[in-house]
């Protein structure tokens, strides 16, 4: 018997989905509608990714297994086990620089505050979720910046086939050609998606093992590319980005 609670998170909700990226690209900041627009347009996505999982060498051990990787990069010891140069130290310093958490991401997906769905889907969803900021380090796109995570959207739409990255991506480029009014941020997400498609598949990692390899290694094994059109856009329009989240800034307060 198909588990009751699953359907309506693999049906897509075009109008949901609409309504979230409107209110995202007004306030960058509301993660929230994030999760909306992944609930609304991913789809089948989520199931497919678990079986390709299951169908590649070792997939079926880690499908198995079941690790909450959200509980497991909260564990204090977890994060203090890496050596220098690794991709969990980069990850560790990461942490700390952002004070970001895998908890806190995994609280703020929670939309409907209930228990985690039981469901070998449901938990790949949360694989998925969980290794977005450990890509962050992998490809160098920074968290705390608009740009950094259209481009990581990007390149994790070509990871996942989910089409809610899609609309994030575009929909962030697309405004940036409004704010700057030229095309450097865009042709950075438009690296991120191409980069992305070179690389490995990264749901189909160890990450308990990918953590202790290192960073430089684990991105040529992976063959995750230097995001240079990223670092051209980040050189040329950091202070048109800041200026206008200053200006949004002040028009709210006033």
């Amino acid at each position: 018997m198909a588990d009751p609670a699953l359907p309506e998170l693999y049906t897509r909700d075009y109008r949901t989905a609409f309504a979230a990226l409107r209110k995202l690209l007004s306030d960058g900041e509301d993660t929230t509608q994030v999760f909306r627009i992944m609930r609304a347009l991913n789809g089948s996505s989520t199931p497919k990714g678990y079986h390709r999982l299951v169908e590649r060498p070792g997939g079926g051990r880690i499908a198995y297994a079941r690790v909450e990787l959200a509980e497991r990069f909260s564990d204090p010891a977890f994060v203090a086990s890496f050596a220098p140069g690794t991709v969990g130290a980069a990850y560790r310093a990461w942490l700390e620089r952002t004070g970001y958490s895998a908890q806190g991401l995994a609280d703020i997906s929670n939309l409907d505050k209930v228990a985690p769905i039981q469901h070998p889907y449901a938990w790949f969803g949360r694989r998925t979720r969980d290794v977005h900021d450990v890509w962050h380090v992998l490809t160098g796109y920074r968290a705390d910046e608009t740009m950094g995570e259209a481009c990581l959207v990007a390149f994790s739409y070509a990871q996942t086939g989910g089409l809610g990255w899609a609309w994030i991506a575009v929909g962030a480029a697309l405004k940036s050609l409004r704010v700057t009014g030229n095309r450097l941020f865009s042709r950075a997400v438009w690296e991120g998606h191409r980069h992305g498609r070179a690389a490995a598949w990264l749901l189909g990692e160890d990450y308990e093992t990918l953590m202790h390899e290192p960073l430089d290694a684990a991105r040529a094994r992976l063959g995750i590319r230097e995001p240079a059109a990223y670092r051209h856009a980040q050189q040329v329009l950091g202070e048109a980005l800041a200026s206008y989240a200053t200006q949004r800034k002040v028009a709210a307060a006033a």
